[in-house]
């Protein structure tokens, strides 16, 4: 019966260690999943970083307006039949609207982590050509002209440097928050319009300057007729964000300048409404001042290859047994493996302090160091040591050209693939898999 086992044993052992090298495999993909959620944490505590330092700041900034809200009285039916007045409201958005912008980017540091903050200058101008309340069915008598306001939204007012002051037809208002109220400017700054601005029945010309802080995004809603943005500032990378893109837009090294036309062609809400709420802010526009590079992106991506690094790693070894007559012991295999997991922790570690590249190239030197100086002690051989170096270094150059190459990752992956798994089987075609 030994005699029985033995030789069953001999004629198939390649085939049972090949099982075992598999499950080795399996088995080694647990610490990267710890790996990954170590980066998840990681990238938490970088959000965590990125929120105080925006709430002590100011946060993302939406700039909304200006509009003329004017209050009127309506005659309704009540729930006893008889007749009573109440007292709504009719939203004028401007005609021309033009924001000209220049944006201070600032880094700041809450521990290892970067923000990026933000300060600007906005100069603001445009008109309303005319309040038609006839295109409304508001006939004039019931017209509240003493509790017209203007509002301005700004949607975190903690980053305002100064008063803002508009200018209306020669008349100077002081904007102020929580003067006025209603469903849809409910923080916004806003000022009473004295009655005399609307004496001349023609256009209101308007302008302010604001002077402004925020965090990231630097948003506009079109509110006017026809709305021009233009953006200018030292950031050499930004994402332009929202429901338009820009009609014209240079980004260089010294940084980038944007611009917009939107027109309320492009939009489903009207330029003067009376008795409707219209979500104006689902339509806004803007630039984000993003950190170009996000080590934790790509150390994520890196870490999707680990099965590929052990499994041809493995395949290595497995085949330099075979080829060479070389005896590696399973817990061999298990240390190279923990090896190539490390160089994870090592890549994160590094690229929280410098650049991902450099780090990149610091901890695959290190990882490639380690297994080539590890193979040769137990190979006795520097020529199967070089081997290794070799194969890790082209290995880890590989995926870090996918890593760079985001839109043809998948076609060279693949083609990569398919090269690897011919050299594989170039290479077995003449083992035998039994005795």
């Amino acid at each position: 019966m030994e005699n029985v086992f033995s030789s069953f044993w001999n004629r198939n052992k390649i085939i049972f260690k090949s099982f075992l090298i598999g499950f080795l495999i399996l088995l080694l993909l647990i610490p990267t999943v710890f790996i990954q959620n170590l980066i998840s944490e990681r990238q938490v505590r970088q959000k965590e970083a990125i929120s105080e330092v925006n709430s002590k700041w100011a946060g993302q900034q939406t700039i909304n307006g200006p509009a003329i809200v004017v209050p009127y009285m309506e005659t309704e039916t009540n729930d006893q039949g008889k007749p009573t007045s109440v007292k709504k409201l009719a939203y004028f958005l401007p005609d021309k609207l033009s924001i000209h912008s220049i944006i201070s980017p600032e880094k700041r540091y809450r521990g290892i982590y970067k923000v990026v903050v933000y300060s600007t200058d906005l100069e603001i101008s445009g008109s309303f050509d005319s309040l038609r309340f006839a295109d409304l069915n508001i006939s004039s008598d019931k017209i509240l002209w003493n509790e017209a306001a203007i509002f301005f939204d700004i949607s975190d007012v903690r980053g305002l440097k100064e008063e803002v002051n508009m200018h209306i037809n020669q008349n100077e208002l002081n904007l102020v928050p929580g003067k006025f109220s209603n469903e849809l400017f409910k923080n916004s700054l806003s000022a009473a319009i004295p009655p005399e601005v609307f004496n001349n029945h023609g256009a209101l010309d308007f302008s302010a300057s604001v002077k402004l802080k925020g965090s990231e995004n630097l948003l506009f809603v079109p509110v006017g007729k026809q709305t021009d943005v233009t953006i200018q500032s030292s950031w050499n990378a930004p994402s332009f964000v929202g429901n338009y893109l820009p009609d014209v837009r240079n980004v260089g090294d010294s940084g980038f300048t944007a611009n917009w036309k939107v027109l309320y062609l492009n939009r489903n809400y009207p330029q003067q409404w009376k008795d409707k709420i219209y979500e104006l802010k689902d339509f806004s526009f803007g630039v984000n001042l993003i950190i170009p590079v996000d080590s934790y992106q790509q150390t994520t991506r890196s870490v999707k290859y680990a099965i590929l690094c052990i499994l041809l790693t493995f395949t290595a070894f497995f085949l330099i047994e075979l080829i060479y007559s070389k005896t590696i012991h399973s817990l061999q295999y298990v240390l190279v493996g923990i090896a190539l997991c490390i160089f994870y922790t090592l890549l994160l570690s590094f690229s929280e302090y410098i650049s991902f590249n450099l780090s990149y190239l610091i901890a695959s030197i290190a990882t490639i160091l380690l297994i080539s100086w590890y193979v040769r002690s137990i190979l006795h051989s520097s020529r199967m040591a070089i081997f290794i170096a070799g194969l890790l270094a082209g290995m880890y150059g590989f995926i870090f050209t996918l890593i760079q190459l985001e839109d043809y990752a998948l076609l060279i992956g693949s083609i990569g693939l398919f090269v690897m798994l011919a050299i594989v089987m170039y290479f077995s075609r003449k083992i035998k898999w039994t005795s």
